[in-house]
C-alpha cells in the first residue's frame, strides 16, 4: 500500500510517499515545494494543485492523507491555508483517493507518542521510522508524518492495512474481530 501525505501551506508545502510492503515501510519520495511569494494567491494554488496531481499520477498513491488546518492568530493565514488543503484535496479526488485528515497533534502522537512533540522530534522519528540518513526539509518531514500517521490509523482501526485490491473491507474488519461488532437481528 501506498501513502501520500500533505502537510499544506501557501509559501511551502511538503509532499511524502511511503510504501508498506509485508510489514516494512519505506520511502518512496518526497519533496518540498517552495512557492514564489511575488505569485498571487491564485497562481501559488495552481501550482499545489499540479504538483500534487503530478506525484499522485507519477507514484500511484492507493490512499491519501492531509493535515487539516489549525486556528492561529491570524485568520487570514488560516484561510489560505484552508485553500491550500482544498486544492490539495481536489487533486486527490480528482484522482479516485480516499481522503484522511489529522490534526497536527493527531499526526505528532502517532509518529512520536507525544501531541506536544517539537519539529525536530517528529522529524527525528519520521527518519528512525523509515532508516533514513540524510536530513530533509522540515515541510518533507511532516507530511511523511502525516503519511506514516494515516498507515498508522489504519493499523490501528483494521489490526492491518486496509487495500480494496487485496481485499479487506469492513467484512475482513468483522471477520478477525467479532468481538469488536454488535448485531441486531432484524424482525
Amino acid at each position: 500500500m501506498k501513502i501520500i501525505g500533505i502537510d499544506p501551506g501557501t509559501s511551502v508545502t511538503g509532499i511524502g510517499i511511503i510504501e508498506n510492503k509485508k510489514g516494512h515501510t519505506s520511502l518512496i519520495h518526497y519533496d518540498t515545494i517552495v512557492l514564489n511569494s511575488k505569485k498571487t494567491l491564485p497562481e501559488r494554488l495552481k501550482i499545489i494543485y499540479d504538483s500534487c496531481l503530478k506525484c499522485i499520477s507519477q507514484f500511484g498513491p492507493d490512499e491519501f492523507a492531509i493535515e487539516t488546518a489549525f486556528y492561529g492568530k491570524n485568520i487570514q493565514s488560516t484561510l489560505k491555508l484552508g485553500q491550500a488543503r482544498g486544492v490539495a484535496i481536489i487533486a486527490a479526488l480528482n484522482s479516485d483517493l480516499k481522503i484522511a485528515e489529522y490534526s497536527p497533534r493527531e499526526v505528532k502522537k502517532s509518529v512520536t507518542g507525544n501531541g506536544a512533540s517539537s519539529k525536530e522530534q517528529v522529524q527525528y522519528m519520521v527518519k528512525s521510522i523509515l532508516s533514513l540518513k540524510n536530513n530533509m526539509p522540515a515541510d518533507s518531514s511532516d507530511a511523511l508524518a502525516v503519511a506514516l500517521c494515516h498507515f498508522n490509523s489504519l493499523q490501528n482501526c483494521f489490526g492491518k492495512t486496509s487495500n480494496k485490491k487485496n481485499g479487506n473491507s469492513w467484512k475482513t474488519f468483522a471477520e478477525n474481530n467479532p468481538g469488536r461488532i454488535i448485531s441486531k437481528k432484524v424482525k
